[in-house]
């Protein structure tokens, strides 16, 4: 039986939001302890929680929302790659030595993984950078997954890298754990809630070993 790595994080009320997004809240709306025939909860959070999509209407009004997203891109062979801890841009230049001819799926672990799950935010995360979104356009990629809440640089100012993606149709993958498993070659299924017209969705996100 193959190995599942669960790539997802944990969505908690409390946990670690990109700054200006909602808060995540979730509470007991109906409890058994209160007298409730079952327990049902109230959740309140935004659409860039934790694990999550990203569609082109992120970033364009006319784009597609996350329920008309492509499934084929979704699921399918991936190639999870590591950059150095050093490495605080994720440039052309540093992609190139991977051979992408046949690869449609890109994850990328940084040392953005060190932070997961420490209770904060940290504002000076790994990036991919506008001329590395463009390479992976140029190679033909269909889906790029990053480490952290967010693929672009904190406060960039010109949003390139997610406009570059989006607006050729890439999907992104915002806050994938990338922790245990080893650089290689995954089977992917990631697949957002269905929310009608949205410009992201929280998704459960996994590899399968081969």
């Amino acid at each position: 039986m193959r190995r599942i790595y669960d790539i997802s994080t944990p969505i908690e009320s409390g946990g670690v939001v990109y700054p200006g997004n909602p808060d995540i809240r979730i509470e007991l709306q109906q409890a058994i302890a209160r007298g409730a025939s079952s327990n049902v909860s109230n959740i309140a959070m935004g659409s860039h929680t934790c694990t999550h999509v990203d569609a082109p209407r992120h970033f364009f009004d006319d784009g597609a929302g996350t329920d008309t997203l492509p499934l084929d891109a979704l699921m399918g062979p991936a190639l999870l790659i590591a950059m150095e801890p050093d490495v605080m841009a994720v440039t052309a230049d540093l992609l190139r030595p991977y051979d992408l001819t046949h690869v449609s799926r890109v994850l990328i672990r940084t040392r953005n993984s060190s932070f997961i799950g420490d209770g904060r935010f940290h504002s000076d995360f790994t990036y991919l950078s506008p001329d590395g979104a463009g390479y992976l356009v140029e190679q033909n990629v269909r889906l790029v997954g990053v480490d952290y809440l967010s693929v672009e640089q904190f406060h960039s100012g010109h949003h390139q890298t997610h406009r570059t993606l989006l607006g050729r149709g890439v999907v992104i993958v915002e806050g994938l754990d990338l922790r245990e498993p080893p650089p290689g070659v995954y089977e992917l299924r990631c697949l957002p809630l269905r929310l009608v017209g949205l410009d992201g969705a929280p998704a459960r996100a996994v590899l399968l070993a081969s």
